[in-house]
């Protein structure tokens, strides 16, 4: 399941992150490591979301969401 796929409120482990060797290096920078715990804190199902990674809040578009596959904790 993508990140783009999680509801606010819900908490999700890391399990792997797709796409180029940019955005994944862009991504591990901001904390988005498999095995990371992450929680959902802001989806509206359109536009950017905001999520919670390592105790920071991160904003993230929905193409680098996508490139994330989580698994619901």
């Amino acid at each position: 399941m993508s990140l783009a796929n999680l509801s606010a409120g819900q908490q999700a482990m890391i399990e792997s992150l797709h796409g180029g060797r940019g955005i994944v290096s862009r991504l591990a920078v901001l904390g988005f490591i498999p095995g990371q715990k992450i929680s959902m804190i802001q989806n509206y199902g359109r536009g950017p979301l905001i999520v919670n990674v390592r105790g920071t809040r991160v904003a993230l578009g929905r193409g680098e969401a996508s490139k994330i596959v989580v698994k619901p904790a």
